[in-house]
C-alpha cells in the first residue's frame, strides 16, 4: 500500500482531461473526494435524475434533458482545496476555470469573503394618507413586525436566522403620488429562502396596513440579492503570466486595459459579465440554485450606479502584480426541495464538501472571478478562437459520430488538419473505422508515422483461467494499443507520466520501497540497467485500464521497446517477451503468459503456457481464412486480474479434482474452437463460446455488468458471447458475423461502451 496522498497530491490531476470518463471517477474516489456509494453511483448512472420525479417538479413533463457535469480542478479557495462540479454545455468554460485556479493556487489560491445570507422581502403599500408619519410608526414598532414574521418561522430563528431588520422607502409614482415600501432583511441561513420570505412577507401584510393606514399589493422577495454579497480576491506575480509568446507584465496590463474597456462601455460590459457568468450559473445548476435568479441580481448589481458596468476589478499592484477583485451579490441555498428532488445535485454538493450556503457562495466567487481572468488572459494573447480550437474540436468529433474508443485519435487528427468542421471529422472517423478493421488505407490516406514504442491489446477468445493451469487458449490482439516515447532529461531519476490514467511519479531506485505498480514496471528497469538514468517515459494508453484487454502487457512491451528504441539495446521480440512475462507475473501473480505475447507480437494464436521450469510455451499462429467479425463490449466496472486469478486458485487448492474437471473442458472446447475457426464455421464457435461462458461462471468469475452486457449481445444477435480476460468485470466479446451495428447500439443504449474489432 502506499502512503495517504498529501493534500497538493489529493487535488493534483495531470492531464485530466485526457481520461476516460470511467478512469476520472476512479481517480477522484481513489484521492477521496467520492464515497463508495457516490462512486457506483456515477459509474452505473443511477445519479441521473428521473422520469418519475421530473414529473413531480414541474408542469406537464414529457421527458428530461441531459447536460454534462464536468470537473473545475485545482481550486484552493481560503486555503482549503476543492472540487468544483459544473453543468455546462459550452466547451472550454471548465478547461478555462480549471487552468486558472492552477495559476492562482501556485499564487496562494483565492480569498474571499462574505457577508451574512440575507434575502430582501419587499411589502409595497399604495394611497397611503400621511407618509411621513407611516414611516415612523413603522420603524417605531419594527420588533412587533420582526417578532410576527419570526413567528411564522421559528425553526428559521432557532437556527441563527430570521427577520432581522427592515427598512423603509418612499418612492415616487410616475401618475403622482408616492408609494411606500418595507423591507423586510431575513437572514434564511442555508436555505435559497424565497418561500420562506415570501411567507413572511404575506404574513405581516395586514398589520403593515393597519400601521400605515395604505392598501397592500405587492408582497414578494426581491432577487437583487445585495445585502448578500460576496467579494473574490486574487494576487498573481508579473511572472506568472508570461507564456505563448507574450511576456508577464504585457499580460498584466492588457487585461487591465480590457477591464477598463468594460467598466465605461456597457456593450462590452455585457459581454465582459457574461464570461463571469458561465462559470457562476454553472455551478448553480450543478448544486440545484437558482440560476436565473442569481443571473438577476448581477446584472442588477452591475447597473445600481444607473449605467451597466464591470463586476469585477484588475489592477497593478504596488509590486507589479496583477490583483483582480469581483464583487457580486450571492444568495444560494444547501437545503431545500433540489437535493430531494434530484439525486445529481445532493452528489455534487458532498463532492464540493460545502458546509453552509455561505462557504458555496464563496466558491461561486472564486469561480466567477478564475472565469474572468482565463477569458480576459485570451482576449489579450492568443484570442479566444485559438484556445477555443481543441475543445470546439472535440464537439465536431462527437456530432461526426466519433464513438468513444476512436475518440481522441479523431480529436487529435482532427485538430492537426486545422479545420475543424464536421465535414472533415466524419472523412477520419470513417478512415479510423477502417484501420481497427483491418482496411489498407490508400496512399492519400496514409496516417502520418507513429514512431513511438508500441504494445498491443488483446481479447481471449476461448481458454482464459484454465490456461493458467495448463490448458490452451486462444487470443488475438485488438485495434487498440498502448504506446510509449522515453527522452533524456536532467531531472536526477527515472519519472513515468501516463496522462489518460492520471498517473504521474518517479521510480524508486530501491525496489523495497517501490508500490505494486513500481515493483511490475521497475523490474524492466533493473533488468536492463536504467535504473539510475536520468529519463522521462510518457505513456499513451489506448487500452482501458482494468478492462480485460490486456492493458498491463501492452503497457509493459510498450515501455521495454521505448527504452530499445531510445538506447538502442538491440532487443529481439523474443527477448521482450520474456522481460515483458517477468512484469505480468509480478502484476497478476500466476500470470500464464498470454497477455505478453499477443501485446508483443500482435497475432492471433494458439498459446499454452510452459508445463515446467525452463520449458518454452507453445505459441502457434493462427492462419484463418477470413477475418472474424466481433464486438466487444466493455462495463466499465474495473477488474483486476490479479484478484479473480487468486479467487480461482484458492477455490481449486480446495476441490482440484472439481476444477480439474472444468479446466479439461475449457481445453477441450478451445481446441474444438480453433478447428471451427480455420474451417470458417462461425455458428460452432458461437455456440463453443456460449459454453465456455457458462464454465467460467462456474468457476464465479462473471459479475453482473458482465452477464447484462452477454445477455445483450446474444438477445440482439450474437451467435455467442462470452466474457474475455480475467472476469470479475472488464469486457466481454461477442461474435457478430449478421448484425454487429445492432449489437454495439445496444450495448451503448444500455450504458456500456463497444466497438467493433475483426480478427484474422
Amino acid at each position: 500500500m502506499s502512503a495517504e496522498p498529501s493534500s497538493a497530491e489529493r487535488s493534483r490531476f495531470p492531464a485530466f482531461y485526457k481520461l476516460s470518463v470511467s478512469d476520472r471517477v476512479r481517480i477522484i474516489h481513489e484521492r477521496g473526494w467520492l464515497s463508495a456509494e457516490d462512486y457506483q453511483a456515477l459509474v452505473s448512472g443511477d445519479h441521473t435524475l428521473k422520469i418519475h420525479k421530473a414529473d413531480k417538479m414541474i408542469e406537464n413533463v414529457v421527458g428530461v434533458m441531459g447536460l454534462p457535469v464536468g470537473l473545475g480542478l485545482n481550486f484552493l479557495v481560503n486555503g482549503r482545496d476543492y472540487i468544483v462540479p459544473l453543468v455546462v454545455e459550452e466547451p472550454s468554460i471548465v478547461a478555462a476555470l480549471s487552468s486558472a485556479a492552477k495559476l492562482v493556487r501556485g499564487t496562494g489560491g483565492f480569498t474571499v469573503e462574505s457577508t451574512e445570507p440575507v434575502l430582501i422581502g419587499q411589502v409595497q403599500v399604495v394611497d397611503v394618507p400621511h407618509l411621513a408619519h407611516a414611516k415612523a410608526t413603522l420603524l417605531q414598532r419594527k420588533d412587533e413586525l420582526l417578532n410576527l414574521a419570526n413567528s411564522l418561522h421559528p425553526q428559521m430563528v432557532a437556527r441563527g436566522g430570521g427577520a432581522q431588520d427592515l427598512e423603509v422607502h418612499v418612492h415616487p409614482r410616475p401618475e403622482g403620488g408616492d408609494m411606500l415600501v418595507l423591507h423586510l432583511l431575513v437572514d434564511t441561513r442555508d436555505a435559497m429562502g424565497a418561500n420562506l420570505v415570501n411567507t413572511m412577507c404575506e404574513g405581516i401584510a395586514s398589520l403593515v396596513e393597519t400601521m400605515t393606514g395604505g392598501r397592500v399589493f405587492l408582497r414578494i422577495l426581491s432577487n437583487l440579492t445585495d445585502r448578500s454579497m460576496v467579494r473574490a480576491r486574487c494576487v498573481i506575480p508579473a511572472d506568472q503570466l508570461t507564456g505563448k509568446g507574450f511576456e508577464g507584465e504585457e499580460v498584466r496590463d492588457g487585461i487591465v486595459l480590457a477591464n477598463e474597456f468594460a467598466s465605461i462601455d456597457p456593450y462590452r460590459a455585457a459581454t465582459h459579465n457574461k464570461g463571469i457568468m458561465n462559470g457562476v450559473d454553472a455551478v448553480a445548476l450543478a448544486t440545484g440554485n437558482d440560476w436565473r435568479a442569481i443571473e438577476a441580481a448581477a446584472h442588477a448589481y452591475a447597473a445600481r450606479g444607473g449605467r451597466y458596468t464591470s463586476l469585477t476589478r484588475w489592477y497593478k499592484g504596488e509590486k507589479g502584480e496583477l490583483i483582480g477583485e469581483l464583487d457580486i451579490p450571492m444568495k444560494v441555498g444547501t437545503v431545500g426541495g433540489p437535493l430531494q428532488s434530484n439525486a445529481t445535485v445532493a452528489l455534487n454538493l458532498r463532492l464540493l464538501g460545502v458546509k453552509t450556503a455561505r462557504e458555496l457562495a464563496e466558491i461561486m466567487g472564486a469561480v466567477g472571478l478564475a472565469q474572468n481572468f482565463s477569458a480576459l488572459r485570451a482576449l489579450v494573447t492568443e484570442g479566444i478562437q485559438q484556445g477555443h480550437m481543441t475543445l470546439h474540436a472535440r464537439s465536431v468529433a462527437v456530432a461526426a459520430g466519433a464513438t468513444p474508443e476512436i475518440f481522441d485519435t479523431v480529436v487529435e487528427r482532427l485538430v492537426e488538419t486545422g479545420e475543424i468542421k464536421i465535414w472533415k471529422a466524419q472523412e477520419i472517423v470513417e478512415q479510423v473505422r477502417k484501420e481497427s478493421r483491418g482496411v489498407p488505407a490508400t496512399t492519400a490516406e496514409q496516417p502520418s508515422v507513429d514512431h513511438r514504442a508500441c504494445g498491443h491489446g488483446k481479447i481471449i477468445l476461448l481458454g482464459e483461467h484454465a490456461v493458467v493451469y495448463g490448458s490452451h487458449a486462444v487470443a488475438a490482439p485488438v485495434p487498440l494499443a498502448v504506446r510509449a516515447v522515453a527522452q533524456d532529461t536532467k531531472s536526477g531519476g527515472v519519472d513515468m507520466f501516463i496522462p489518460r490514467w492520471g498517473v504521474e511519479y518517479r521510480l524508486h531506485r530501491d525496489p523495497a520501497h517501490r508500490d505494486s505498480f513500481q515493483r511490475s514496471l521497475g523490474i524492466i528497469f533493473d533488468e536492463l540497467q536504467l535504473t539510475d538514468r536520468s529519463m522521462r517515459i510518457e505513456v499513451f494508453p489506448n487500452v482501458p485500464r482494468a478492462m480485460g484487454l490486456g492493458g498491463s502487457a501492452a503497457m509493459a512491451v510498450a515501455v521495454i521497446r521505448a527504452l530499445d528504441q531510445h538506447y538502442k539495446l538491440g532487443l529481439n521480440d523474443e527477448e521482450i517477451n520474456a522481460l515483458a512475462f517477468r512484469c505480468e507475473e509480478v502484476a497478476h501473480g500466476s500470470a500464464s503468459g498470454i497477455d505478453n505475447t499477443v501485446a508483443t507480437y500482435g497475432k492471433p494464436l494458439l498459446y499454452k503456457r510452459a508445463g515446467k521450469k525452463g520449458e518454452q510455451p507453445m505459441v502457434r499462429e493462427l492462419h484463418l481464412p477470413k477475418r472474424i467479425p466481433l464486438v466487444i463490449g466493455i462495463s466499465g466496472k474495473e477488474s483486476l486480474t490479479a484478484v479473480t486469478v487468486g479467487k480461482v486458485r484458492t477455490a481449486w487448492q480446495r476441490n482440484p479434482a472439481l476444477y480439474d474437471g472444468i479446466f479439461q473442458q475449457i481445453d477441450a472446447l478451445t481446441l474444438q474452437g480453433v478447428d471451427a475457426m480455420q474451417q470458417y464455421d462461425l455458428e460452432r464457435l458461437g455456440d463453443l463460446m456460449n459454453i465456455c461462458h457458462g464454465l467460467l461462471n462456474a468457476l464465479r468469475v462473471s459479475s453482473w455488468e458482465v452477464e447484462e452486457l452477454v445477455q445483450i449481445a446474444r438477445e440482439h444477435g450474437a451467435l455467442g458471447a462470452k466474457l474475455t480476460g480475467g472476469g470479475g468485470g472488464g469486457s466481454i466479446v461477442a461474435l457478430c458475423p449478421q448484425n454487429r451495428e445492432k449489437v454495439v447500439a445496444a450495448i451503448r443504449d444500455a450504458g456500456y461502451q463497444a466497438m467493433e474489432v475483426e480478427i484474422g
